[in-house]
């Protein structure tokens, strides 16, 4: 039994990561069937039947397939909680695994997990499959290719928050744009090849420049190990030859990355029309999932490896932030697109999380991290009854909307639940994360706090005009008035984020316990290694 035990921890993460995409390379070989004229479609819609393309007998199976796959995901990924040390900082080594990949270089499966990285994976296992069920009735054509797209984005995306080998984190990073822009290009909506091919030369392009500070890294200390390159860093400059000078610029490589991936405004422009055109599924884990890992690797390799010059950028990065929080309420306030709306959204919440890891205070790190999942969870869920509705009216438009609390009451509560989650209601999630981010906030300088303060304000301004000009009112369209309410299966995708997102609002401690060591132990170290650099956040 014990080996068993052992077995289990060290091929933990190598399941977790690898088994959706074994599951996609089954779904390539399970038969279409023939073809069904029937569910055709000219495409008008967007979403509603990829264009136009044949739907087959057996989509239906491969649909289940995808979710039967996605659900086991999702169990497994559980067993980190289930057998996490709560007590310990940094990886879990009973879960660690080191072997050698490439001789030359020196390139190492490594992958690992400590409190940062853990949940996120079990937010990314969680969402996929919610994220098959949305999409069941909307994608009739090319339904296996979307299945093995999500599949196969799901592996990326958890090889991302596992990998601490440089050179495999990066192969698992760029490998998330290809079935997301495809996801975009493929099943999107009007501008979808605009919107695809923009994510992509973004995310891409930016991706260069840590790609250069990653070959740097090992060029001048040998080795692409995560662990083994901050260590070296830690040391003094000069046992790192060149390093002095070339840190200013390794910071910055690293940092257009990951604040483009966030995105931290003004590198904001492809999200809006990323959201807006994508399919249900890909705007779920495009806001859910994507959107962390560059916050992750703002925490994870920009603090974690370059304190000092975390400490020495600090005020200008805090500044984007702020900036971040306030316009991205503002565009959301006057949008009269939905997705948009929340799409916006979304720059104004990350820049929440980018203020809480530049205060470098304990309760603004351990907000950050936990405002990472409370965003997956409740924006998620926006984007999914945005989807919902769109079904039934292939429009985002709001205008065209009103009076749908009669006709939809399920629909109606549940949309109120989650615009309470997002703008912060205390009980709710939300509150718990802004709430910790405001208090390191002031710690570090109460400008901050002030300022990042009125985006908690704006934030009830936008969501609660959306929420009366949809739900209340006369339905002065003849449309809405007969609008079915969620039927049992789009009440199987939502109902549970709906109830995490009020779980977590009301037990946050079960999550900061595997957060705060993390943070901490982060926090400890930036505090440690840039004790002699300009501090710009103090009071």
């Amino acid at each position: 039994m014990n080996g068993f035990a052992h077995w289990a921890d060290t091929s933990a993460l190598t399941l977790i990561t690898f088994y959706p995409a074994i599951g996609a390379l089954g779904l390539m070989f399970f038969p279409r069937g023939h073809k069904d004229a029937g569910h055709y479609d000219s495409g008008k819609h967007g979403e509603a039947n990829a264009h136009g393309h044949d739907s087959y007998s057996n989509d239906s199976a491969i649909k289940w397939a995808a979710l039967v796959i996605s659900l086991i995901a999702f169990v497994v990924s559980l067993h980190l909680p289930a057998n996490w040390n709560y007590v310990q900082a940094g990886f879990q080594a009973k879960f660690d695994i080191n072997r050698i990949w490439i001789t030359s270089p020196k390139i190492h499966y490594h992958l690992g997990v400590d409190g940062l990285s853990m949940w996120l994976v079990v937010l990314t296992t969680f969402l996929v499959p919610l994220s098959i069920i949305s999409s069941w009735n909307s994608i009739h054509g090319r339904v296996k290719e979307f299945m093995v797209l999500l599949l196969l984005q799901e592996t990326a995306m958890i090889g991302v928050f596992l990998a601490l080998d440089m050179f495999l984190f990066y192969v698992f990073w760029e490998a998330t744009l290809i079935p997301m822009a495809l996801l975009i290009g493929i099943y999107g909506h009007e501008r979808r090849i605009y919107a695809a091919v923009k994510f992509f030369l973004y995310t891409m392009l930016a991706s260069v420049f840590m790609l250069a500070a990653i070959i740097w890294l090992y060029l001048h200390i040998g080795s692409f190990d995560y662990v083994v390159i901050r260590q070296a860093l830690s040391g003094l400059p000069e046992m790192v030859p060149g390093l002095a000078t070339a840190a200013p610029w390794l910071f910055l490589g690293f940092f257009v990355a990951f604040a483009v991936k966030v995105p931290l405004f003004p590198f904001h422009t492809w999200l809006p029309d990323a959201h807006v055109e994508a399919p249900t599924a890909g705007s779920i884990l495009l806001a859910g999932v994507l959107l962390k890992m560059g916050t992750y690797g703002l925490m994870r390799f920009n603090v974690g490896m370059f304190p000092q010059q975390a400490r020495a950028n600090a005020g200008w990065i805090v500044t984007l932030a702020i900036i971040g929080i306030i316009y991205g309420a503002l565009v959301a306030l006057v949008q009269p697109n939905m997705k948009k709306l929340v799409a916006y959204s979304s720059v104004s919440h990350l820049g929440f999380v980018v203020l809480g890891i530049f205060t470098f205070t304990q309760a603004g790190m351990d907000g950050a991290v936990y405002q990472m999942l409370n965003h997956g969870v409740s924006t998620g869920a926006l984007f999914m009854m945005c989807g919902y509705l769109y079904d039934r009216r292939h429009t985002y438009e709001i205008k065209s909307f009103g009076g749908l609390a009669t006709p939809m009451p399920v629909y109606a509560t549940l949309f109120l639940l989650i615009t309470l989650s997002s703008i912060g209601l205390p009980l709710m999630n939300g509150f718990v994360g802004e709430f910790l981010v405001l208090s390191g906030a002031f710690q570090a300088n109460y400008w901050y706090a002030i300022l990042g303060t009125s985006g908690v304000i704006w934030s009830a301004f936008y969501m609660l005009w959306l929420y009366q000009r949809t739900f209340y009112g006369e339905a002065h369209d003849a449309a809405n008035r007969g609008l079915a309410d969620l039927d049992g299966r789009e009440r199987l995708a939502l109902v549970p984020l709906a109830a995490l997102a009020l779980l977590m609002g009301i037990a946050s401690p079960y999550w900061m316990k595997a957060i705060d060591p993390a943070s901490k132990d982060i926090n400890t170290y930036h505090a440690a290694q840039a004790i002699t650099a300009p501090v710009v956040a103090g009071k």
